[in-house]
């Protein structure tokens, strides 16, 4: 059987692709779609308050190097669900591992004092950031059908950071936002000044 080529100056690449097995393609689903990024430039909060809709079924966000300028803080997330404000109320889990540069300290724990029952404030993803020139927060969040006026709103996350104390610590926070109401923003600080740089970015996926 002769090998079919395709050219690549004849593909649409806006359009989705996916092959038969034959010599044929009718179509490829890409799993992921950029939708927006926020830079941080001595920023109080990073906020992502619109194209969170009925779109796509899974909306993440990757969180690339934030980099606090108040020295020891928590890196926090709330959620819109239709007012103005970023309060849904929410119930989670949290866990964490550590391990010190040294290698003198490690550790597994559950963080009863990260996990929330039925609240409005922030859930903390990570804990004691440093500010250190070459420090930061770093990982990925998850919000799951935001749009359902059906369904409690699932999310869950995973971010690693340099800790204060030279050592690398990853976090592990899993809940759901316990409305009916569509979450339509997310919004990302620190316990304590600004953000001073760093990216979020937005991606949809089905």
């Amino acid at each position: 059987m002769a090998l079919s080529k395709i050219q690549p100056a004849s593909m649409d690449l806006t359009a989705n692709y996916a092959f038969t097995g034959t010599n044929s393609v009718v179509g490829v689903d890409y799993p992921e779609k950029k939708l927006a990024t926020v830079t941080a430039s001595s920023s109080a909060t990073l906020d992502f308050t619109s194209n969170i809709d009925s779109t796509y079924n899974i909306y993440k966000f990757r969180i690339l190097n934030l980099h606090p300028a108040t020295n020891n803080v928590s890196f926090s997330v709330n959620f819109r669900d239709g007012s103005t404000a970023f309060d849904a109320t929410k119930t989670t889990t949290a866990f964490y591992a550590y391990h010190t540069e040294s290698g003198s300290g490690s550790g597994l724990a559950y963080d009863t004092g990260k996990d929330l029952a039925q609240s409005t404030g922030v859930q903390v993803l990570n804990t004691s950031v440093s500010n250190a020139n070459d420090s930061g927060v770093s990982g990925e969040l998850f919000l799951f059908n935001p749009s359902s006026t059906t369904f409690v709103k699932h999310f869950l996350s995973k971010t690693n950071n340099m800790q204060d104390g030279d050592s690398s610590e990853v976090f592990h926070i899993a809940g759901y936002c316990n409305t009916t109401t569509a979450i339509d923003g997310v919004q990302f600080s620190m316990s304590s000044g600004n953000i001073d740089s760093g990216t979020i970015e937005m991606y949809g996926i089905n």
